[in-house]
């Protein structure tokens, strides 16, 4: 009979840690969509004990064996035990992604999803390296929504979230990258999609989890600040803009019964205001400045337009003036292709066929920077 080990996960040095998180590994706290572990480990039974909570938005969970999703499961409150695999060959070494499914739900202050123990009745082995470091920000296109549910479905709850079916994960696994996600649904470069300037991805960039509120949250240390020593990435991928865009577009509007508190403004022919085009422009060129700052040898890919792109000549007026100012010679602005019809997931989102479109043109894209910048 084989003998039954229960590690946690700061005692299992081959372990990887995916997405921004503390030094605390006992338990492992995943705060943002796609973090989670990463493993080799050779055994005919592998669990774990994960501890989930919240008020509103149940987190969801995916499991992957050597690349193939086996599991996507909607989690309970309290500690939980869950079967990865068992009854397989323990003489095979098999590879094993755990991953938070949703983003971080700065609504609900009881969110939660932490690791607590591993058991297995095998060995973990080696983790290979990665090719390549890839920082992933951006808003409800990066976490995923519409991902998950029938074309046509529009209800919002957390389970409408897919961080595998995403282009983030199809360009990181086209590229054998590590990656990290920083993403959230309504928010922007300067406000969020009904113009309230909170909603602004910049503004928690430098924490390790500034959207995850609530007192146990802080005292997890999702407030504290991000140490960028510890993981430089290689590529910066930024793909903000949709929901500035969406704060012109419903400016003035009633959605749900409720008027935007800060609407952006509309002038009379239609046309988005030049004086809050000009905010959203400003925004991104403080942006690239603190990404520079914070990443010294990365290269800043920024991509937009897989739903609409009238903030494009925005976005090149910011990349333009951030060139001038800065001499900087590795960032650049990216065209993405437009979402068809029959390309859209729920929720008009962009779906499967979207995501791998877009992925497939940014692994591309970085190869040949790659290149270039060798």
């Amino acid at each position: 009979m084989r003998e039954w080990k229960t590690f946690s996960p700061a005692d299992i040095p081959c372990l990887r840690v995916l997405g921004r998180t503390t030094d605390v590994r006992s338990p492992l706290t995943l705060f943002w969509t796609a973090s989670g572990i990463e493993l080799n480990v050779k055994a005919s039974e592998l669990r774990v004990l994960i501890e989930a909570d919240y008020g509103n938005f149940e987190p969801w969970l995916d499991i992957l064996i050597d690349g193939a999703r086996t599991q996507r499961l909607m989690l309970q409150k309290g500690k939980q035990e869950i079967c990865v695999f068992r009854m397989m060959d323990p003489s095979v070494t098999r590879h094993v992604l755990i991953l938070r499914d949703t983003p971080a739900m700065p609504k609900d202050d009881q969110t939660l999803l932490q690791i607590h123990g591993i058991s297995t009745d095998g060995s973990f082995e080696e983790l290979p390296s990665r090719d390549m470091k890839i920082e992933f920000i951006g808003d409800s296109i990066t976490s995923g929504e519409g991902g998950c549910g029938a074309v046509g479905e529009m209800t919002w709850n957390s389970g409408c979230f897919d961080c595998v079916d995403n282009y983030t994960f199809m360009t990181a696994r086209e590229l054998n990258a590590e990656y990290h996600v920083l993403s959230q649904s309504g928010y922007g470069i300067f406000c969020d999609w009904r113009g309230w300037t909170g909603g602004a991805m910049p503004l928690y960039y430098t924490q390790v989890c500034g959207l995850a509120h609530g007192s146990r949250n802080e005292a997890l240390g999702a407030g504290t600040d991000w140490d960028f020593s510890a993981w430089q990435p290689d590529v910066i991928l930024v793909n903000l803009g949709t929901n500035d865009d969406g704060s012109f577009t419903f400016a003035g509007q009633w959605i749900n019964g409720n008027e935007f508190l800060d609407p952006m403004r509309l002038n009379p022919d239609g046309t988005p205001n030049a004086e809050d085009l000009g905010h959203v422009e400003d925004a991104a060129v403080n942006f690239l400045k603190l990404l520079r700052a914070k990443n010294p040898e990365a290269q800043i890919l920024w991509v937009y337009g897989m739903v609409g792109s009238r903030m494009m000549p925005t976005l090149v007026r910011a990349m333009e003036r951030y060139l001038a100012d800065s001499g900087d010679t590795r960032a650049e602005l990216m065209p993405l292709a437009d979402t068809l019809p029959g390309e859209f997931g729920s929720r008009q989102h962009p779906g499967y066929p979207a995501h791998a479109k877009t992925a497939a043109a940014i692994a591309e894209r970085i190869r040949t920077l790659r290149l270039l910048n060798a």
